[in-house]
Order: C-alpha cells, then sequence, then structure tokens
C-alpha cells in the first residue's frame, strides 16, 4: 500500500504530464505554423513521450491496487514570439517538470515509501535527458538560426527524430 500524499501527489502528476503534452502540441502548431516541419514533427514527438510518461504513473498506481483520479487538462496558456521562445519554453517546462518529479520522490522517501522512489528512479534519469535535449536545441538553434542552410538543415534533422 502507497502512501496517501505519494497517491496524490501521483495523480497530479498524471495531469501535468498530460498538460506537457497538450504544451507540446501546442508549440507543433506553433513552429509549424513557421514553417519548421521538423521542429514541429519534434514536439509531436515530445508530446507523445509525455503522454506515455502519464500512462505509465496510471499503470504503476493500478499495479499497486490505489485509484487513478483524472481531473481536467489545463489549456497551454504561453505565449510564443518566434521559434527561439518555444524552445526557451519547453527547456524551462522540463526544469519545472524536473521539479515536480524531485517533490514526490522527496515524499517518498520522507514516508519511507521504497517502492515510489525506487519507480521514480526511472524518471528522475528521464528528466536529465529531457532537459539535455532541450538545452540542446536551444544551442543549435542559437548556432544555425541566423543562416538559412543551417536552420534548413536543423529542421531536416529533426524531421528525422
Amino acid at each position: 500500500m502507497l502512501n496517501e500524499k505519494v497517491v496524490a501527489l501521483l495523480n497530479d502528476q498524471i495531469n501535468k504530464e498530460l498538460y506537457s503534452a497538450y504544451l507540446y502540441l501546442d508549440m507543433a502548431n506553433y513552429v509549424g505554423d513557421l514553417g519548421l516541419d521538423g521542429f514541429a514533427h519534434w514536439y509531436e514527438l515530445q508530446a507523445g513521450e509525455e503522454r506515455d510518461h502519464a500512462l505509465k504513473i496510471r499503470k504503476y498506481l493500478i499495479e499497486n491496487d490505489e485509484k487513478v483520479v483524472l481531473e481536467a487538462i489545463a489549456k497551454p496558456d504561453k505565449i510564443f514570439d518566434g521559434a527561439l521562445s518555444v524552445l526557451e519554453a519547453g527547456y524551462e517546462h522540463e526544469q519545472y517538470v524536473t521539479s515536480l518529479i524531485h517533490d514526490i520522490y522527496d515524499v517518498a522517501i520522507d514516508t519511507k515509501d521504497w517502492r515510489t522512489a525506487q519507480f521514480l528512479d526511472w524518471f528522475v534519469k528521464e528528466q536529465l535527458e529531457e532537459e539535455e535535449s532541450a538545452r540542446d536545441l536551444i544551442t543549435k538553434y542559437k548556432l544555425f538560426a541566423n543562416d538559412g542552410a543551417g536552420l534548413y538543415e536543423l529542421n531536416k534533422e529533426l524531421g528525422k527524430r
């Protein structure tokens, strides 16, 4: 049996992961409208990963005989001002998600919920990769954004992901 507070946080995290999927779809729409179809593809795949994270947490709760509570998913409210602002918002969002995972991990440890702490190890590692990918994308964009051929190649590379 899992700690009640941990269960509540995990249910909330399902909602946050699904919001993340919505946010990344919104980002895909924005960069797609700019003609950056490779960037759009990258964010569409990110949206799928976030959905998968939500499902992974859902499955964990079910396997532990805990009730899954689905709440309304908030509408993305970010305002973008060009492709770089999308990339920076994505990185900031990943840092936020990392903080949420760390908060759940802290509560799991404090309540001696070792099973959930072990489950969350995967998410801690995943967030490191997510932040690194977002940071790397910003770096590459800054390198190539002012060079049409470079931006074209970066867009093409992201479309192959």
